[in-house]
């Protein structure tokens, strides 16, 4: 249960930032991909079955914000899920520099992907904001270093 209030910070924030930058300036939202964050700890944290239902929920919501086709985020971010939670049991994400690599080719994955569920389904071609989304994994990756980081260190200060 304690996992599940966990998620459900984690989507708020990521709700409350998306809605608050849609309103403030909205090509941050290009830049940044919150939601691919919480999936992606989650299913390093919990693993590849958990980090797929959250992907799949989380990219419901990413579809909901983003006014594109509804249920490629969903389909993108469940992959993405998966792979987060799998490939964490194989490769030591622990250091930083890793940890951003590790997260930027997954928000690489995930971007290709949907671009490619996006392209299939929808014949008009992709807002890209100006380049900006092409900014977004980088970006991405290193909030999602970052907060990772802090998160470590705040969760391992509580356990002794």
């Amino acid at each position: 249960m304690r996992d599940f209030i966990k998620v459900a910070i984690g989507i708020i924030i990521a709700f409350l930032f998306y809605t608050i930058f849609s309103r403030v300036s909205p090509p941050v939202l290009l830049l940044f991909n919150v939601l691919s964050l919480v999936v992606i700890y989650f299913a390093v944290e919990k693993g590849e079955v958990f980090g797929s239902c959250l992907g799949a929920a989380c990219g419901l919501i990413h579809d909901y914000f983003s006014f594109g086709v509804y249920g490629v985020g969903g389909l993108a971010k469940t992959a993405t899920g998966y792979l987060a939670g799998y490939l964490s049991k194989k490769i030591d994400i622990g250091p930083p520099l890793r940890n951003f690599f590790f997260l930027a080719v997954l928000i690489i994955f995930e971007l290709i992907l949907w671009a490619l569920l996006y392209f299939f389904i929808v014949p008009e071609s992709i807002n890209t904001g100006k380049g900006l989304i092409f900014i977004q994994p980088l970006s991405t990756a290193f909030l999602g270093s970052v907060v990772f980081f802090f998160i470590r260190k705040l969760t391992t200060k509580n356990k002794y």
